[in-house]
């Protein structure tokens, strides 16, 4: 129950990926009849990604090697490009780690970086981003939706105000893309990143949709592959699969979505319901259909993860990518949780294997994991452990 870390190969994804490997194993800039083999199941799965996100134009889609670097090419592109206009970016203070990280890197070499706070749901505050602009913004880069607490931003409301201002802007769709429906145009993005891996693919692939007419400067320079915007040998078997990936989330994304919102919801109910002080984290509904973030009073979140491992049950304490640090999550802590709060939360996300059955045992195991580690804490209130 940890998807957000990492998904399955969807079956169906890694039989098409198969020929790719020994058989059509051309590469896509090649002349000859090899070569244009891939190329042409490049155009295909370049196609499949677009009508993910709501566009007809395939060209604007940019296959990378996983959300990270899509993000670098995103915000580095678009400031080294804009640079001679303005040098300010407004963003948020939940973003995952290759935005924030990434920006911590601007601010050295001279861009001024605003985060806009989220309230205790982890929704940003849209009034706070427009207060943000100035003369020198040139970029707002705002995630979809947040992976560790699940919460889905109002993208529509900055897509038009970034519109309104003749703003960039910039969307991290990791954690939302193939979960939940994305029309770049309704929502008036200019730039999209995206990864395979969270949507059933391979892991290695990203992409960066960049809308007709934005100008961005490259990062990787080199034989100018991906119209000259991520040079290198396509990694045609990956981009294969996420393009199968992105065909397989378009057909069964709704349906999946409302069985997922089902456990969810159950598991949801059920922890607060037998467990005593436990909260859930985020937006109650405004969430991804996958994710339940839930806090537990008195205990520490890797302690869980430890006690439900031995059970067979795999849970995270937040982001995969931040997991080597002992610090609480950035995002609780930018929800106004106290340290002590932020360190004993769960992270709970469900994918197509998991059932009622998995739900129903959880519910079974937790309340005694949670029972048996707080009879261990010096902070467990004496009443409780009665």
């Amino acid at each position: 129950m940890d998807h957000a870390a990492g998904m399955p190969v969807d079956p169906r994804v890694f039989e098409t990926m198969k020929p790719y490997f020994m058989e059509n194993y051309g590469n896509p800039s090649s002349s000859h009849s090899l070569g244009a083999n891939s190329k042409n199941a490049l155009l295909e799965a370049r196609e499949k990604v677009a009508r993910l996100i709501g566009i007809k134009n395939h060209k604007d889609v940019i296959f990378t090697s996983g959300g990270t670097e899509s993000n670098n090419l995103a915000i580095k592109g678009v400031a080294y490009r804009n640079k001679h206009k303005g040098n300010h970016i407004i963003t948020t203070n939940i973003e995952h780690m290759s935005v924030l990280n990434i920006c911590k890197h601007l601010q050295k070499q001279g861009f001024e970086i605003t985060h806009a706070p989220v309230n205790k749901e982890g929704i940003v505050n849209v009034q706070r981003i427009k207060d943000a602009i100035t003369d020198k913004t040139i970029l707002i880069s705002v995630m979809y939706a947040n992976g560790e607490i699940g919460t889905i931003q109002p993208i529509k409301e900055i897509g038009r105000i970034a519109s309104e201002n003749k703003i960039l802007f910039h969307v991290d769709a990791v954690a939302a893309a193939g979960k939940v429906s994305i029309n770049v145009r309704e929502e008036n993005i200019d730039l999209l990143s995206m990864s395979s891996n969270d949507m059933y693919g391979p892991k290695g692939v990203g992409v960066l949709y960049i809308k007709k007419g934005t100008r961005i400067q490259p990062v990787v320079q080199g034989g100018g592959q991906e119209r000259g915007l991520r040079s290198g040998t396509e990694n045609t078997p990956g981009i294969i699969g996420m393009g199968k990936a992105a065909e397989i989330a378009k057909e069964e994304m709704e349906a999946e979505g409302k069985r997922l919102i089902q456990l969810r919801n159950k598991l949801v109910k059920g922890v607060l319901d037998k467990i005593e002080r436990s909260y859930l984290n985020g937006h109650p509904t405004r969430r991804l259909p996958n994710n339940a973030n839930l806090r537990f009073s008195y205990i520490e979140g890797e302690s869980l993860i430890l006690g439900l491992d031995m059970l067979g049950i795999q849970v995270s304490s937040g982001s995969a990518c931040t997991s080597k640090t002992l610090e609480p999550s950035h995002v609780l802590l930018a929800t106004g949780l106290a340290h002590e709060e932020a360190h004993g939360s769960l992270v709970f996300t469900m994918g197509k294997q998991n059932s009622e059955e998995d739900m129903n045992y959880v519910l079974e195991v937790l309340p005694g994991v949670v029972k048996r580690l707080r009879a261990m804490s010096p902070l467990t209130p004496k009443e409780m452990l009665r």
